[in-house]
């Protein structure tokens, strides 16, 4: 592939925005940690960054595959297409760990 930036279809806003939301969770889980707040209530706020980088995540690997993988499957050059689609289930295992 020989583009490898992120797809231009991708709403960078939207994705950075999501980011920065999880970033301010980030913080209020250590500021829950100082103050030594009921470690169910910080579970919970893990889970549900789990939750939140996974949607990113899908987002980007959503538009990688729209993107990068239908474009070089197009070309219709096999060793290209086994090559993309060998990255991309290396990078849904990956992912999905």
């Amino acid at each position: 592939m020989e583009d490898k930036k992120l797809s231009k279809t991708n709403d960078k806003d939207a994705l950075k925005k999501r980011l920065n939301r999880i970033e301010g969770q980030v913080k209020g889980i250590q500021k829950m940690l100082d103050e030594e707040r009921y470690c169910v209530d910080i579970l919970i706020q893990i889970s549900a960054i789990r939750s939140a980088i996974d949607k990113v995540g899908t987002i980007i690997l959503e538009n990688h595959i729209k993107g990068c993988v239908a474009e070089s499957i197009k070309h219709d050059d096999k060793e290209k297409t086994d090559i993309t689609i060998k990255e991309l289930m290396d990078t849904i295992n990956k992912f999905t760990k």
